[in-house]
């Protein structure tokens, strides 16, 4: 698995990860995602024989706060280290930032998955994450 920056945008490669995952509400609206990827802080992809498997992106000042917008494997690759991968790539590149956050389904396998990196829930950490959707 090779690991770097995502190049240019290239939509149909993108909607078709964001569509394998069941995230239509970001599909539904392309123009939205593309400005979101080109507005980002830092997109990593992960390549498995120079054919993406996964991305993450993150967005924020890269100084004080890091929000991991989205982190997506295409379920072929899933279970295979692919996420985790990136997501220690991101830690490992904003070390110095006080701040990591990221907010996700609250289903057993996902906090598992989160908690096995180091993250953990606010409220464990006496915070509260609040969200207007």
């Amino acid at each position: 698995m090779d690991i770097r920056e995502y190049p240019a945008y290239r939509e149909e490669e993108i909607l078709r990860l964001y569509s394998a995952v069941g995230w239509s509400a970001y599909t539904n609206d392309p123009a939205a995602l593309q400005k979101g990827f080109e507005q980002s802080l830092l997109v990593l992809a992960a390549y498995e024989n120079d054919k993406l498997a996964g991305i993450i992106r993150v967005v924020g000042d890269g100084a004080t706060i890091v929000f991991v917008q989205d982190i997506l494997v295409f379920p072929e690759y899933q279970r295979k280290g692919i996420g985790t991968a990136l997501l220690k790539e991101i830690l490992a590149r904003y070390s110095h930032v006080r701040q990591i956050e990221l907010t996700t389904d609250s289903t057993p396998k996902t906090i598992a998955f989160y908690e096995s990196v180091g993250f953990r829930k606010m409220s464990d950490m006496g915070c509260e994450g609040f969200m207007r959707a």
